[in-house]
């Protein structure tokens, strides 16, 4: 039995016949199918091609994958991302010893043939009747460029790829087809450019320049001919000769190719000699692909603009088209990120809270007026690793952030102040505000069915002796739960709902706020920390709220022509009117000036903010702003399982944390620094008449409001009966609610994701 022969077994005489059969096969074909005036031979010719159809404008311009740079504000870079590591460079900005080492190698007589290199082909055979076996291809620098642009529009779809490097004699076919009209449109020089921009370098290079920066520390311009050569050796099988893995076999194979252009004539035999003998001496520059190698801890914002950029319409109509253009990349996207605000945010966060820590801060700035995100970070870093997530506390779900936002207790109370007040309430309005009370029987909502008190649910304020009646003026600077809750029973929720729809406030998943009192009141609903900030940012800009906008400007690079694309922009509109906001920020100045935000007092500037505090203390707020800067400011644990009393918290211990002891110094540290050297401009503050006498009035009349008074005001009055005491109502709540709370406040399930726990008021004093 005769020895069988690579090949399947053929004699080296039958392996030529069927190589040269094929061959003259794929040439009858191309001929028959695009050729009619020039035969087999034709493929060769460099003649016109008027029959074809037109060449494919990807072909011409071939839609190069590229890295993205995200700028911040000042134009400095924050982080560059790519699903290819490519810059684009012009054949100028190209070695001369590079474009010589990647012909000489790849196709030595590319300036002498056409698309097909009949010579090659014969030579190919030869070659491979010795070696018996396919030891060479006869593919040309152009036929390897074709094939290139197909793989490169395959992505990373495994199917495309496939399809677009199956061996058949269709995609044979097609590839010598375009090879030929390439050849005809473009010219060699172009082809060379287009070659070396698009050809994959290994260790995640593609291109040239990405590969002179990746092995040498240097641009594509600056190859020397050893650098040339080595790169120009990789590009056959990159995996096999990646110097970074196996020096000896890369420099093997750079041999070969300075031996080649010797050969070739490209260069003399001495300088060959002279290249060969230098060490590689690589000079490795790591891929930095990412928002994870984002500066001054903004990996967090920088992952926010990428899901801008997948999400919004302006840039696609549909997810796929928004993902093709940010997957081709090229893009040059200068944001709002101000690098003095997000080191001052990082810095202040970094110095509060420990990564370590059992709970996490997440803080965001936002400019008044325009709605731009200035800064945003949190204490733990972005990654995978140990004290590290890749979820953005600062933003809904849907822009990466938790599912539901964080319960953001009493900083939800300006809102409910707001509404009041747009409802013509005073801004001394005064209510009992007794120490515990029942919440409601009844609250109107927008829909017309009223909200039902059906389990006798009750809140509490935080210390027994605050006990009323106050003014909202006090109420709000000591944060006092029942005094709001009453307020919400006067107005009815239908006026909150509208202010938090003109406030962009929704829940962390992006749903509207329930319309029950704790969630009306006392923030016992998950928002982000971007939302309210955002909010708050409306009272700074005297009632007009701008939604939040990251992206400046966009400009993309295909083919070495830039162009500008449209990108969001923030939409502004009157949420209350100047004197409502007048009012709140004279209101949450008193906060800081006297009330519980007393630790995030600014110095040289007003400020006004809140502090909030929710049930078991799983989540402290401060929220606050000048009339330049807003921020809103978390601390926490994501998973809501984490109680801070007796803790520590950046190396201090807490009894028990607060909204104006943690929260509040984060705020103030990062506005100090945000704020240095920028001008100082003041409020429109209103004078708040003074609510004594109604207090004298109220303190008369109100012994049903401490639950002595069980009788007379359990009547016809309903809820809101002796609350007002401004002349026109008899104090005191109803004696069948305050009269006998007993101090069981174990609500069960009435409070969105909150467990029972004293109070279970969902919101207690910041």
């Amino acid at each position: 039995m005769p020895k069988k022969r690579s090949g399947g077994g053929l004699s080296p005489t039958q392996q030529a016949a069927k190589f040269l059969g094929v061959s003259v096969l794929a040439g009858a074909v191309m001929a028959g199918i695009a050729l009619p005036a020039f035969g087999a031979l034709g493929l060769a010719a460099k003649g016109s091609v008027e029959s074809f159809d037109e060449l494919p404008a990807n072909l011409k311009t071939p839609p190069l994958s590229q890295r993205t740079t995200i700028l911040d504000a000042d134009g400095d870079q924050i982080a560059s991302v790519y699903s290819r590591d490519r810059t684009v460079v012009d054949l100028k900005n190209i070695s001369p010893y590079m474009q010589k080492a990647i012909v000489a190698i790849e196709d030595s007589r590319f300036y002498q043939h056409g698309a097909i290199d009949l010579k090659g082909v014969l030579r190919a055979l030869n070659k491979n009747v010795q070696s018996s076996g396919v030891s060479q291809g006869a593919s040309t620098l152009t036929q390897q460029y074709v094939k290139n642009v197909f793989v490169e529009e395959a992505g990373d779809d495994p199917t495309k790829v496939a399809q677009a490097t199956q061996q058949t004699l269709g995609r044979k076919i097609k590839e010598l087809k375009y090879a030929i009209q390439v050849e005809e449109e473009l010219g060699k020089k172009k082809i060379l450019e287009n070659y070396l921009n698009i050809t994959f370098f290994g260790e995640q290079a593609y291109g040239v320049e990405a590969a002179a920066q990746r092995y040498f520390s240097t641009h594509a311009k600056d190859l020397t001919l050893p650098q040339a050569a080595m790169l120009a050796g990789i590009v056959q099988s990159p995996s096999r000769y990646d110097p970074v893995n196996d020096e000896a076999e890369a420099t093997k194979r750079r041999n070969t190719v300075l031996q080649r252009m010797a050969e070739v004539g490209d260069i003399s035999e001495a300088e060959a000699a002279k290249a060969q003998n230098t060490p590689l001496k690589l000079k490795v520059t790591q891929p930095k692909n990412g928002c994870i190698t984002a500066v001054q801890g903004a990996s967090f914002f920088c992952k926010y603009v990428e899901r801008v950029f997948l999400s919004d319409p302006v840039f696609g109509k549909t997810k796929e088209q928004r993902a093709k253009v940010w997957n081709q990349g090229g893009l040059t996207i200068r944001t709002t990120l101000e690098p003095q605000a997000q080191e001052s945010v990082q810095d202040s966060l970094k110095d509060h809270v420990y990564k370590s820590d059992k709970v996490a801060a997440a803080a965001t700035l936002v400019e008044p007026g325009t709605g731009k995100i200035l800064a945003m970070g949190q204490s733990k870093p972005y990654g995978y690793g140990k004290n590290e997530t890749e979820y953005n506390y600062s933003v809904n779900a849907s822009m990466g952030g938790s599912n539901y936002g964080f319960p953001t207790g009493s900083t939800f109370k300006p809102f409910v102040a707001a509404a009041a007040l747009e409802e013509g309430r005073p801004a001394n309005q005064t209510y009992s505000a007794p120490y515990e009370m029942s919440y409601p029987a009844t609250v109107q909502t927008c829909s017309g069915s009223p909200w039902v008190n059906d389990g006798d649910y009750k809140l509490e304020n935080e210390s027994e002796s605050e006990k009323g009646p106050y003014a909202l003026k006090d109420a709000m600077a000591k944060s006092v739960n029942t005094y709001f809750v009453q307020m919400l029973a006067d107005i009815g929720m239908c006026p909150v709902v509208k202010m938090t729809n003109a406030l962009g406030v929704v829940q962390g998943n992006g749903d509207k706020v329930p319309e029950v009192p704790s969630s009306m009141t006392l923030g016992s609903t998950g928002l982000s920390p971007l939302t309210m900030a955002t909010a708050y940012a409306a009272f700074a800009s005297r009632g007009m709220y701008c939604t939040p906008v990251a992206i400046e400007s966009i400009t993309q690079t295909v083919g070495g022509t830039k162009k500008s694309l449209e990108v969001p922009k923030s939409t502004c509109s009157r949420a209350m009117s100047e004197k409502t906001a007048d009012t709140v920020n004279t209101l949450l100045n008193g906060v800081i000036d006297s009330g519980t935000g007393q630790q995030a007092g600014l110095s040289g500037r007003e400020s006004a903010g809140k502090t909030g505090t929710t049930d078991s203390r799983k989540n402290a707020w401060f929220v606050g702003y000048t009339p330049n800067l807003a921020g809103a400011v978390w601390v926490g644990s994501a998973t809501q399982k984490v109680q801070m009393t007796q803790i520590t918290i950046g190396g201090v211990y807490h009894d028990q944390v607060y909204g104006g002891d943690t929260p509040g110094p984060i705020w103030r540290d990062a506005m100090n620094g945000a704020l240095s050297g920028k001008e100082s401009p003041s409020f429109n503050l209103v004078n708040i008449p003074s609510a004594e006498k109604d207090r004298d009035k109220g303190d008369g009349n109100n012994d049903g409001g401490n639950g002595d008074n069980g009788g007379d005001t359990g009547n016809d009055d309903g809820f809101i009966g002796g609350l007002l005491t401004n002349g026109t109502t008899n104090g005191g709540t109803t004696g069948d609610t305050t009269g006998t709370t007993t101090g069981d406040t174990s609500t069960g399930g009435f409070f969105q994701g909150q467990t029972n726990s004293g109070n279970g008021n969902g919101g207690n004093r910041g």
